[in-house]
């Protein structure tokens, strides 16, 4: 897992996003982990894993993927506004349960309580068992992970330009 490249094209993305809506200085923390949540929310939405009542089946993997890497997205956000190295968010633990709705759930915990204490080891955790849902619940491998990441970095930057 190489997140160099992720770092420097969401550092870039950030950047025109700060610079484009005046907000330097603003601690952007709170916001970042509420989109995070949301993000996990749409994810969980597509994967339709917890719609015990429903016949119908999750989305297609292109779907689910992009709504995983818009979780990356704001993962690798936060841990660079926390000055996180690349380096040092690698997936070293495996956080995963048993089954994706209880990694679901606990991925929301934990990321819920990012505003607490020791914010950088919850949040490499939380990034950790991120990761283990993709690769274990949903059989994405880290060059899916990645190619879908700049796929959506494009159109992140384009939304951008084009006055999202």
């Amino acid at each position: 897992m190489n997140l160099t490249r992720l770092f420097k094209a969401q550092k870039f993305l950030d950047d025109g996003i700060i610079e484009k809506h005046s907000l330097h200085g603003q601690d952007l923390t709170s916001n970042k982990i509420l989109a995070l949540l949301v993000e996990i929310g749409e994810l969980a939405n597509e994967t339709r894993c917890f719609k015990h009542w429903s016949l119908k089946g999750p989305s297609e993997d292109s779907v689910i993927l992009e709504e995983f890497v818009d979780g990356v997205h704001f993962f690798i956000s936060l841990a660079i506004s926390l000055g996180i190295s690349p380096e040092n968010f690698i997936v070293t633990e495996d956080y995963t349960k048993e089954d994706i709705n209880s990694s679901f759930l606990e991925l929301y915990r934990m990321v819920s309580n990012l505003g607490q204490m020791d914010i950088e080891a919850k949040l490499h955790a939380a990034f950790s068992l991120f990761i283990g849902i993709a690769e274990i619940h949903l059989g994405f491998t880290w060059n899916d992970i990645e190619q879908g990441y700049f796929r959506k970095n494009a159109i992140n930057l384009k939304r951008q330009e084009e006055g999202y």
